[in-house]
C-alpha cells in the first residue's frame, strides 16, 4: 500500500500539497470570521452644488437603531435582493433619500472597514447627478438630510480620542438580570486573566466639528479614509476647482 507523504494529501487521489494549496487560497484573501460580523454598506456620496463637490450626510430617524445619528446613506447587505455589495449601496440609497439608481455613477470603493462593536462596512463612492431638493428622504429612515463641502474635510482634521475596548466572558441577561457566562475560561482550564475582562485595545474615535452636525465615529472613518485617498493623489481643494469631474 502506498504511503502519502507530508508532500503529498488523499482527496479523491494523491495531490501534492502545494497545487491544492494554490487552488484552495485566494491572492485577493477576504475577511477571517466575516459571518460572524453584521455585515453592511455605504455609499459615500457627492452632488455637485454651485460647482462645488458636497458630500450628502442624514441624521437618522430617532426611532429606528442608531437614531439621532449622522451616517452615509446604507444597510445590510441582503442576498435575495443584492447581487452585488454595490446593488446594496445603491438599494439603500433608494430606500432611504428616494436617488433612483439612473441619477447615480459609482466611481471607486474603499477600504474595509472592520469595526470593534461587531461591524464591516463596505464603503463605494459615487456622484449623484441631482439637486439636494430632489432629495425625498423616507421619514421612517431619516430625520433629515444635508450637505457639506468636501473641501471642508480637505482643509480640516478630525479630533482624535479614543476609547478601550475589551473582550467580555459574561454578559448581563437583558431579561432577567443574571449573569451569563459566554466563555467558561475557568471550566476549560485556562488562566484566570481571562476569567475576567482582558484586553486593552485603545479604538480611535474621530470628529468633525462641522456647522451643520457632529460627524464621528464610523462616518468620520470613512471619511477621513476617502480624504487619505484624495490627498495622497496630490488633490487640494478639490471642491473649489470648478471641475465638474472627479
Amino acid at each position: 500500500m502506498p504511503v502519502t507523504t507530508m508532500g503529498e494529501l488523499v482527496w479523491g487521489k494523491s495531490m501534492k500539497l502545494d497545487e491544492l494549496l494554490k487552488s484552495s487560497l485566494s491572492e485577493r484573501p477576504s475577511i477571517q470570521g466575516v459571518e460572524d460580523y453584521f455585515n453592511s454598506v455605504v455609499l459615500v456620496l457627492l452632488i455637485l452644488i454651485n460647482e462645488e463637490y458636497h458630500l450628502v450626510f442624514q441624521k437618522r430617524c430617532s426611532a429606528i437603531r442608531q437614531g439621532g445619528e449622522v451616517s452615509f446613506p446604507g444597510g445590510k447587505y441582503e442576498p435575495d435582493k443584492d447581487l452585488t455589495l454595490e446593488n446594496t449601496a445603491i438599494r439603500e440609497t433608494w430606500e432611504e433619500m428616494g436617488i433612483p439608481a439612473n441619477k447615480i455613477t459609482i466611481i471607486g470603493r474603499l477600504d474595509t472597514l472592520v469595526a470593534p462593536m461587531g461591524t464591516i462596512i463596505d464603503a463605494f463612492v459615487g456622484i449623484a447627478d441631482i439637486n439636494v431638493d430632489d432629495i425625498q428622504l423616507n421619514p421612517d429612515e431619516v430625520e433629515r438630510v444635508f450637505t457639506v463641502p468636501l473641501d471642508y474635510f480637505l482643509q480640516n482634521e478630525p479630533e482624535r480620542y479614543f476609547a478601550v475596548v475589551k473582550v467580555h466572558p459574561s454578559y448581563i441577561d437583558e431579561k432577567n438580570r443574571q449573569e451569563v457566562i459566554s466563555f467558561p475560561a475557568e471550566a476549560l482550564g485556562l488562566p484566570e486573566r481571562y476569567r475576567q475582562p482582558w484586553g486593552n485595545l485603545k479604538y480611535g474615535i474621530l470628529v468633525y466639528n462641522t456647522k451643520e452636525e457632529k460627524i464621528w465615529g464610523v462616518t468620520a472613518r470613512i471619511i477621513e479614509n476617502l480624504i487619505k485617498k484624495l490627498k495622497k493623489s496630490n488633490i487640494r481643494n478639490l471642491g473649489k476647482t470648478n471641475r465638474k469631474t472627479l
